[in-house]
């Protein structure tokens, strides 16, 4: 019976990329513990950028819900795909009426999501998803109905990246001026939501002083949407800095950030891709917090923030303050900044890469 379940297996997370990249331990503890069965994974399009190298997963499939598959008959078609896939089990983190809706037009006859789901009547069976634990371990609960504990899977975020795709990224790195004799210090200045961005002029400022402490030069990431941002911060910082905003592809990004010895960002996706590459990361939390659940799951990062009571205003961080003042941007000091830099980089001097576990990161608020 059991190896009947797991024969055909599929795996739903449809939300933001951050969502997507920690689910990858599932991903892992699936295909570890089930080497045999047939995995598959439903993402939306960024998803499908990220995971499509993944060694684990053996079949990606997109749902487009925001274009191509939205609305009641994209969700049909979508169903009706996957009903001729005949998965023996789904299971998914989302909480989505949509996924849930989806799984069950499906006629997938063993589906399991979180009881908090907005569609928790139509899945078979049933797990509790704790607010208090990381998303990584609430991932991993999914797996609790069907007899595996989160505590005795393995936690670590690890997203792979291909040789051919590395010397495909250095050649691009090397057209902008990356200097391969030289240390490079990553920053992230963009979020989908702009109460997760941090100032451009803190970005600078914190990256001239870093480069000139650590003789390093400096890559902008981002995507096209953060072009004029990135811009911005290089006329403001006389660093060697390369901007490469809207150059690389989500396929690309984890294997551009690879070359970073360390990694400044603000919460969003590419922090958790920076993680799942083993990257030092310094992670400025402005309108979200890290009781959420999504802070940096790593030893190996520290956690920048302003304690205030009106945070956090979202799930998401919201398009703008509610109290006006945006003081949880604001009131961020590239000091403090500049203080978690100098403790990762110096750490690595002096020690070498964190121990992998555990996954707490350190915080430095005031």
């Amino acid at each position: 019976m059991a190896d009947a379940l797991w024969q055909r297996v599929l795996l739903v997370q449809t939300s933001f990329l951050g969502d997507t990249v920690l689910t990858l331990p599932l991903i892992a503890e699936i295909k570890r513990r089930f080497p045999a069965a047939h995995l598959a994974v439903l993402c939306n399009p960024a998803g499908y950028d990220i995971l499509q190298n993944h060694p684990a997963i053996d079949e990606l499939i997109v749902d487009d819900k925001r274009r191509a598959d939205r609305g009641l008959s994209g969700l049909r078609r979508q169903a009706q795909q996957l009903k001729e896939k005949s998965f023996s089990l789904a299971m998914t983190p989302h909480k989505s009426l949509r996924t849930a809706l989806l799984l069950w037009l499906a006629q997938i006859p063993h589906r399991v999501g979180f009881a908090q789901s907005a569609g928790w009547f139509l899945f078979h069976a049933r797990a509790q998803r704790d607010p208090a634990q990381h998303d990584v371990v609430r991932n991993l609960a999914v797996l609790t109905p069907l007899g595996i504990k989160p505590e005795d899977c393995r936690q670590a975020l690890h997203l792979p990246v291909g040789e051919n795709l590395r010397e495909k990224v250095a050649a691009k790195l090397a057209g902008l001026g990356y200097d391969s004799s030289l240390p490079a210090i990553g920053i992230n200045p963009g979020s989908v939501w702009p109460m997760k961005r941090w100032s451009a002029a803190g970005f600078a400022q914190v990256v001239e002083q870093a480069c000139r402490e650590y003789h390093c030069q400096a890559i902008i990431f981002g995507g096209p949407e953060d072009r004029e941002t990135a811009t911005h911060i290089a006329a403001l910082c006389q660093a060697k800095l390369i901007n490469s905003a809207g150059v690389f592809s989500l396929t690309e990004l984890p294997a551009a950030i690879s070359f970073c010895k360390l990694f400044i960002t603000n919460d969003s996706g590419p922090m958790h891709i920076a993680v799942a590459r083993n990257i030092p990361t310094v992670a400025i939390f402005c309108a979200t917090t890290p009781d959420l659940g999504f802070y940096p799951y790593s030893s190996n990062a520290i956690v920048v923030e302003k304690r205030l009571h009106c945070r956090p205003c979202s799930a998401h961080g919201g398009r703008r303050c509610p109290l006006g003042s945006a003081d949880c941007v604001r009131l961020i000091e590239p000091a403090l900044v500049l203080a978690a830099v100098r403790k990762l980089m110096d750490r690595q001097a002096r020690e070498g890469a964190a121990p992998a576990q555990p996954f707490t990161p350190e915080f430095l608020s005031v």
